[in-house]
């Protein structure tokens, strides 16, 4: 195997079993679900926390895997052109954080998701 493929396989690989540990803890609101009654007059079904922690984790993974593919193939692109014209550094610099701007738009839209199940 090309040693080019490893760290992004290795990366891969942590993002998922990272998301399988996360995703425990999407069942767990079942044991909060009788707690929960007391703390105010607002009770949400555990099927809605289950289910809002699974859009806003997916809301934040899938942007996160896109804006990684995209600052990779911007990235790439980017540095071929460097190495043709170094003076062009400031102008590829935003379209690499313009690329990483999804992953910031899918963390956003997760925080609205969460703040109106909690």
């Amino acid at each position: 195997m090309k040693k080019q493929l490893l760290v992004p396989i290795f990366l891969t690989a942590l993002v998922g079993l990272l998301s399988i540990a996360g995703s425990f803890f999407l069942w767990v609101p079942d044991a909060f679900a009788a707690t929960a009654a007391s703390a105010g007059p607002v009770v949400l079904d555990a099927e809605v926390w289950k289910w809002g922690f699974i859009t806003a984790a997916l809301s934040t993974g899938l942007s996160s895997l896109g804006a990684a593919y995209a600052v990779g193939v911007v990235g790439t692109a980017a540095m071929g052109a460097m190495t043709e014209k170094p003076e062009l550094f400031g102008r590829l610099l935003i379209f690499v954080g313009l690329a990483e701007g999804i992953a910031i738009y899918g963390v956003i839209i997760s925080v609205l998701i969460l703040d109106k199940i909690i």
